[in-house]
């Protein structure tokens, strides 16, 4: 099984220390910013049953210390040890999406993910690269299959007529 507390950046083990003082909540989201004008979005309830759903560990944790410590990253274990043993081994979070096949232009919001702990502030923007690589890819692939398929259906609408001309050969179709 893959290790959530792997899935992320190597860069964001060295934020918690970054935020200001007196933090509480963070709230993190993803959008699609471009590539078409429009995208379909898709993907995370799979995440969510395939990573969320799963308890941390102690496991997990012992592992992610080891191989981030071995980078040279900090790595907070206090937090992790809280999420194990005062919360069953369940995120603090939130998170909000516009429903799954949801259409919507570019550069809006599709998830939203927020803490709902004050002591893990740091854990949406910590989660936030799972997130988008598990939304990306699967809104990548409907989006362009979406414009593929209202291609084809175009192409079928201008040669089921009578009228059809085959440009090759020069006969009606």
């Amino acid at each position: 099984m893959t290790n959530l507390l792997l899935m992320t950046d190597s860069y964001k083990y060295s934020h918690l220390p970054q935020y200001p003082a007196g933090t509480e909540y963070v709230s993190s989201y993803i959008e699609a910013r471009g590539g078409a004008n429009e995208s379909v979005f898709f993907g995370l309830q799979a995440f969510i049953k395939q990573y969320l759903l799963t308890p941390i560990t102690k496991e997990m944790v012992d592992e992610a210390e080891e191989m981030v410590t071995a980078h040279g990253e900090p790595f907070y274990r206090e937090g992790w040890d809280i999420i194990v043993n005062e919360m069953g081994g369940r995120l603090p979070i939130e998170i909000e999406a516009v429903p799954e096949g949801t259409v919507m232009p570019t550069s809006n919001a599709q998830v939203q993910i927020t803490n709902t702990d004050p002591r893990f502030f740091w854990l949406p923007s910590f989660l936030e690269t799972a997130l988008l690589r598990a939304v990306w890819y699967p809104s990548t692939v409907a989006t362009k299959s979406r414009d593929q398929k209202k291609h084809i259906a175009r192409a079928l609408e201008i040669t089921r007529s009578k009228e059809a001309h085959c440009p090759r050969s020069g006969n009606h179709l």
